[in-house]
């Protein structure tokens, strides 16, 4: 990988995450593995620890567990977070969607299709996943997807 590269996949991570999200998800070059796509395009970047990121097609990252682990460590609360309680932890650990009635609270700046932690309320990643709805509103809705999981803790 060369220098430009990875300094370029830090710049996408802290525009898309905010500043700093670069240095936590790539601490250094050799620290993550990139895979590339035929044409040459980053496409996996794997660490010791997996999955961290899948540099999708639109030049957006999506997050792995691992990714999910590393942002939740580098950011403090609410950032990035929807919070749910006892009651649907188990399913969203397993890699079931996250549902707006059981969101206690959420990052009012998630915005949809923002990539998102879904924690519980005692701080632990449950699961990471695409916003559905607007942070701001989630715990609002009675009704409805809050978060598409992706990738459950336990899945």
């Amino acid at each position: 990988m060369s220098d430009s590269e990875f300094r370029g996949l830090r710049r996408g991570a802290d525009y898309q995450f905010g500043r700093g999200a670069g240095a936590a998800l790539f601490p250094t070059e050799s620290a993550v593995e990139i895979t590339h796509t035929s044409s040459g395009r980053p496409r996996q970047v794997h660490a010791d620890d997996g999955r961290v990121a899948t540099y999708a097609t639109d030049g957006r990252f999506v997050l792995g567990l691992a990714g999910g682990r590393r942002l939740l460590d580098s950011f403090a609360a609410p950032a990035h977070r929807v919070v749910v309680g006892d009651e649907s932890e188990p399913f969203v650990r397993e890699g079931r969607n996250a549902f707006a009635k059981f969101v206690q609270r959420a990052d009012p700046d998630i915005r949809p299709g923002d990539e998102t932690l879904v924690v519980h309320e005692d701080g632990d990643l449950l699961a990471v996943g695409r916003a559905e709805l607007p942070g701001e509103g989630m715990a609002d809705f009675e009704t409805g997807m809050a978060v598409k999981v992706r990738q459950g803790a336990d899945s």
